[in-house]
């Protein structure tokens, strides 16, 4: 582990960010369908909610762990906790999730007028790819650091 000085504050605050969207997927489970609406998973996912179906609740909870985990690997990176294995390509195919994720969130609604894209509104997309790219970009510039740092 590192020195306090020497730590990440980028990868530190990526695995904050991953910390708060795995708890707000946590939060969807427990507020039910009105949760699950206002941070965008769709109707057909409310609407399974209010119907008592599991399903929405073991994909939110799959989906809050991977996010968790992809927090893990962020403070492992900044040197807070020990090292994870596979952590440099863990922290390369997460940074790509997000990145691509919020692209191809910003441009993929304005090229297609498929159902499955646009269940969701513009809005949703738009908020949602921001996020992820911001996301993204805390991974990015962190893992950087972190191989800048181990390469000097």
């Amino acid at each position: 582990m590192c020195k306090p000085h020497e730590k990440n504050r980028f990868l530190i605050a990526a695995s904050a960010l991953s910390f708060i969207a795995s708890l707000l997927h946590v939060a969807c489970i427990f507020g039910g369908p009105d949760w699950y609406r206002f941070l965008g998973a769709g109707e057909q996912i409310a609407q399974l909610a209010e119907q008592g179906s599991t399903y929405p609740t073991y994909i939110t909870l799959a989906i809050s762990v991977i996010i968790a985990i992809w927090g893990l690997y962020a403070l492992s990176g900044a040197g807070v906790i020990l090292k994870l294995p596979l952590l440099k390509t863990a922290l390369v195919l997460i940074t790509a999730i997000y990145l691509v994720r919020g692209i191809a969130g910003l441009i993929i609604p304005f090229l297609t007028t498929s159902q499955i894209i646009h269940h969701n509104s513009i809005q949703f997309w738009i908020i949602s790819s921001i996020i992820c790219c911001i996301y993204g970009l805390f991974y990015l510039f962190g893992s950087v650091k972190m191989w800048h740092i181990k390469n000097s």
